[in-house]
């Protein structure tokens, strides 16, 4: 990117604060920033962490977080809403009470993160149903990883064989795409596969071996975010955010003695990630 590239579309991102910044509200800003995107934000908890992992968490009150939504949404407005770290049922109950009243016709990305890399839960148990059945009717794209995706189904998913029928069951809960993320499974080759009511297409890429994988899945959703709102179409938005958190691993600092961040701002031209 030049220092002259103009900002397109507007992303509001409803998620945790990572105080490391290589996870949460920090990347998704990041992502959106570097991919030509405005970013604007309500902080839905307080998490005090490094590479190694999640240390406390702080939840914001639910009304504070209606609050921040609304500001937003009724004064800079959005093009698209990214969702990240929700927590609990009332800050489900929360951010989907604003999608309901501020937000109708805006396209939600809905990453159900539920457990951070260094294994702290994200997401309470209690609240995979109210997240199931009041979030996911506005999702316009879900992007559950392996265990956020076993979760949802009640599948198991050993392998890359059995993504697809995983894949069908997230259909059939409602939402209208599914981008399912095979990163946690073990091999060379990492396949995301993306169903839609369409039909089913798998993306590959080489593995890179490295320990600085902090915060690919929120950085994902937030590039997939950030394209919807630039108006890409779902397929081409989801290609150019995978380029984009490829090149972005490749990158990664070393920052950290665990899983360390990647470097959000590489400098391409979001254009050529297409």
């Amino acid at each position: 990117m030049t220092s002259g590239h103009r900002l397109r579309g507007r992303v509001l991102i409803c998620a945790g604060s990572d105080s490391g910044g290589g996870a949460g509200i920090q990347a998704d800003i990041k992502s959106c920033t570097a991919l030509g995107t405005y970013a604007a934000t309500a902080i839905t908890a307080l998490t005090a962490q490094d590479t190694h992992g999640v240390q406390a968490v702080i939840g914001v009150p639910a009304d504070f977080i209606r609050l921040q939504m609304r500001m937003v949404l009724r004064d800079i407005g959005a093009d698209a809403i990214k969702t990240g770290m929700l927590g609990d049922a009332a800050t489900i109950e929360a951010v989907c009470d604003v999608l309901d009243s501020d937000a109708q016709g805006i396209p939600v990305v809905v990453d159900p993160v539920m457990v951070a890399k260094g294994g702290h839960p994200l997401l309470a148990a209690a609240a995979v149903a109210t997240l199931t059945a009041r979030l996911l009717p506005h999702a316009a794209l879900l992007t559950p990883n392996i265990p956020e995706a076993e979760v949802l189904t009640g599948l198991a998913i050993p392998d890359r064989d059995a993504m697809p029928a995983a894949a069908a069951r997230l259909l059939a809960l409602g939402v209208p795409a599914v981008l399912l993320k095979g990163g946690h499974l073990a091999g060379p080759v990492v396949v995301d596969l993306l169903a839609t009511r369409d039909g089913m297409e798998a993306f590959e890429s080489a593995r890179i071996d490295t320990r600085h994988t902090h915060g690919t899945g929120c950085t994902l959703a937030s590039a997939i975010a950030a394209g919807l709102a630039q108006g890409m179409a779902l397929r081409e938005a989801v290609v150019r955010a995978r380029a984009y958190v490829l090149a972005a691993i490749a990158a990664a600092p070393g920052f950290g003695s665990g899983h360390g961040p990647l470097d959000h701002t590489i400098t391409m031209d979001p254009e050529s990630l297409i």
